[in-house]
């Protein structure tokens, strides 16, 4: 087993008279190097765990027990509303020193949740789908007190300059394995009937995989050097803390923008699998067809982000994504306007390789900018408390959901354009119902919070329409090449050229400056 494994790396390296979980006084070029190398196959395993047990998958697993919609939303709320279990972390960071071992161990209880999960999928009934839902909530607490100890870690690892492209090539890892194990969750979704029993033992099958590979995640993840924590003169408490990123006022327009950003996205994304399979009578196999085409997306644009994010600013990418973001959760509402079945699909294809294109830029753009704003030596301090105050409205907003689905389901509002002519007449219906209430009011607080955006700095930034015109640049270069085999080949292969572009820019910049 791989925490057997584990556990005996740990017994060697005691033995040797260092423990291979404790903090290092310096790590060494080729120590850094290796621990790169690692931080990027670790996401291998990452991806395959999301892939396999959260997202559509946990929420297909939900509606095969018979969750109600409120159910769905809290499965959905528990990675966020479990943040706060940061705030102690911060305290048992300042007074363990040791974030490596915080991260690993509760990687590993966490993950064995999974199998649990898993067992209760196959068994039915109300109890199972209580397990279902404690097992959820322990995975993801486990996480959150993981995540806060790792993202100060990563912050004193890895090199500023290369955040980005380190942050990039993690994501297009897990992005691509997640693609594979989403493909191959569908095909065994089609094989199984719904509600049969095949169908949970598939989902056994797929939860005691995703536990195996978390448990060889934290394996990887134990051989990552961790830089020891600076020492305070004083021994500081909580309070004293977590105000000091709220005396830091550029930091709080970001908090500001976080909150209002991802309630507008939480709001209605976690309904998306109902919404397809519910109201518009699709299958649940589609719905892990299209999370694999919008991992595609995420894939193929991934790098592109990362580059433009090292070259301009975070801000910069999140000016140019956010606002497509929001404009397809909209868009959403024109499938139930749409028929057949053919013309819906073609238009959930589009609409989730934008979402999974501009998800792609958004979540690295956050991610980084709130690493970047967070100063050395204290950032464990500032990530948390980002990630508690926007997890606080991003677990909030499926829970509001999920409550408010039965008000929006007796509600109806139609609307009738009618023309006509000596010549010719035509009607468009529009109805909205249930659902589709949740997309426009998503879109709306989305615009609210690109508003708050606007007024956060970060230097180098720059406008929406020169990250547009640097992103059509090479579009059209790409474009004007598709005479031939070769040039159309060069079309498709955009995203990966510029961010080759832009790497070997930098390798240049960093050697000869």
């Amino acid at each position: 087993m791989a925490s057997e494994a584990l556990m005996a790396d740990v017994r060697v390296h005691g033995a040797q008279g260092s423990s291979l979980l404790a903090p290092q006084l310096a790590v060494s070029e080729e120590e850094e190097r290796r621990g790169l190398q690692l931080l990027v196959r670790e996401s291998v395993y990452s991806g395959a765990v999301s892939a396999l047990t959260g997202g559509a998958v946990l929420t297909a697993v939900a509606m095969h027990l018979g969750a109600s919609n409120f159910t769905i939303g809290l499965l959905a709320a528990a990675p966020f509303l479990t943040q706060l279990l940061q705030l102690p972390t911060i305290q048992l960071i300042e007074v363990t020193r040791g974030r490596k071992r915080i991260a690993v161990l509760t990687s590993i209880v966490g993950r064995t949740m999974l199998l649990g999960m898993g067992i209760s999928a196959m068994l039915g009934g109300a109890g199972a789908l209580f397990a279902l839902v404690l097992g959820q909530f322990v995975l993801c607490g486990m996480s959150a007190i993981g995540s806060c100890a790792w993202n100060s870690w990563l912050r004193d690892f890895i090199p500023e300059a290369r955040i980005g492209r380190i942050m990039a090539d993690r994501t297009v890892r897990s992005a691509s394995v997640s693609l594979v194990a989403g493909l191959a969750a569908a095909g065994v979704l089609a094989l199984t009937g719904e509600g049969s029993t095949a169908r949970g033992e598939a989902f056994l099958g797929m939860f005691a995989i995703g536990c195996f590979a978390g448990l060889l995640s934290a394996r990887l993840v134990a051989q990552i050097p961790e830089p020891m924590l600076p020492q305070r003169n004083n021994q500081v408490g909580l309070g004293t803390i977590l105000r000091e990123p709220l005396r830091d006022a550029n930091f709080v327009r970001l908090l500001r923008f976080g909150l209002s950003w991802h309630f507008a996205a939480n709001f209605a994304t976690p309904f998306f699998t109902v919404y397809i399979v519910r109201q518009l009578g699709l299958s649940m196999g589609l719905v892990l067809v299209l999370g694999a085409i919008s991992q595609v997306a995420n894939v193929a644009t991934l790098n592109t982000w990362g580059g433009l994010a090292d070259k301009f600013s975070n801000k910069s990418v999140l000016q140019f994504c956010a606002p497509l973001f929001i404009a397809s959760i909209a868009a959403m509402v024109v499938t139930s306007q749409i028929g057949p079945d053919p013309w819906q699909i073609a238009w959930l294809v589009v609409l989730h390789l934008l979402m999974g294109a501009t998800t792609a830029g958004v979540t690295l753009a956050l991610a980084n900018i709130a690493l970047k704003l967070s100063p050395k030596g204290s950032a464990t301090a500032f990530v948390a408390t980002n990630a508690m105050a926007t997890a606080l409205a991003a677990g909030i907003a499926p829970v509001i959901g999920g409550l408010l689905a039965d008000f929006f389901a007796r509600r109806r509002f139609e609307l009738i354009a009618r023309w006509n002519s000596p010549d010719n007449n035509w009607s468009l219906p529009i109805t909205l119902s249930q659902w589709d209430f949740y997309f426009i009011l998503s879109a709306l607080i989305g615009l609210y919070a690109l508003h708050r955006l606007s007024l956060v700095s970060e230097q180098g930034e720059i406008d929406r329409r020169a990250m547009k015109d640097q992103v059509l640049l090479h579009a059209r270069q790409a474009v004007r090449s598709v005479s031939s085999v070769s040039g159309l080949r060069a079309g498709m292969d955009l995203p990966a050229s510029l961010a080759r572009e832009i790497a070997v820019r930098a390798r240049f910049l960093q050697r000869y400056r």
